[in-house]
């Protein structure tokens, strides 16, 4: 039998940032903008240390956000966003929560159905380029589908790109 499930909600975002979190001791975030990958840059989703930073179009205000977790890999939604991409992800603890910026909201995620191990990360992105042009937005311009399931690690990809931002955030810094 296989499981998926997804929690949606309102995301608050400042900085176009939020963060998914592991739930160990030692967690508190990223304190800061992460590096992307070197070899094989995603943009706008960046890992390390149990820790993963997300980056939206909108600078500051509500963004649509949904979680999808799943025992098997639940296809990408080629047909409902602009932009996806895939990272791997350590979670030591099996628990992670997504967090808003400056230490606001703590959205709670589904328990991760392998425990502590490996995941993959697929983050969806829709509506990027609109919201970075109105930049503050208490309206939902764009929305976002973070879908999480296990895998054994492997190099991070870009499976769909449309947006002017997803292509600035995988420039070289």
């Amino acid at each position: 039998m296989t499981t998926t499930t997804t929690v949606s909600f309102e995301l608050y975002v400042h900085y176009g940032q939020a963060y998914l979190v592991d739930a160990t001791d030692d967690a508190m975030g990223p304190q800061g903008m992460l590096h992307d990958h070197p070899t094989h840059p995603v943009g706008i989703i960046r890992v390390e240390d149990g820790n993963a930073f997300l980056i939206t179009g909108l600078h500051t205000g509500t963004v649509g956000f949904s979680v999808t977790v799943a025992d098997h890999d639940p296809g990408a939604d080629t047909d409902g966003y602009e932009d996806i991409v895939e990272i791997s992800f350590e979670s030591e603890a099996g628990e992670v929560t997504l967090d808003e910026w400056g230490g606001g909201d703590v959205h709670e995620i589904p328990e991760l159905p392998a425990g502590p191990g490996w995941y993959r990360l697929r983050y969806h992105a829709q509506n990027m380029d609109a919201a970075a042009e109105v930049d503050t937005s208490r309206e939902i311009i764009d929305r976002y589908l973070l879908q999480i399931w296990p895998q054994d690690e492997c190099e991070p990809r870009v499976v769909q790109s449309a947006s002017r931002q997803l292509a600035y955030w995988r420039r070289p810094r």
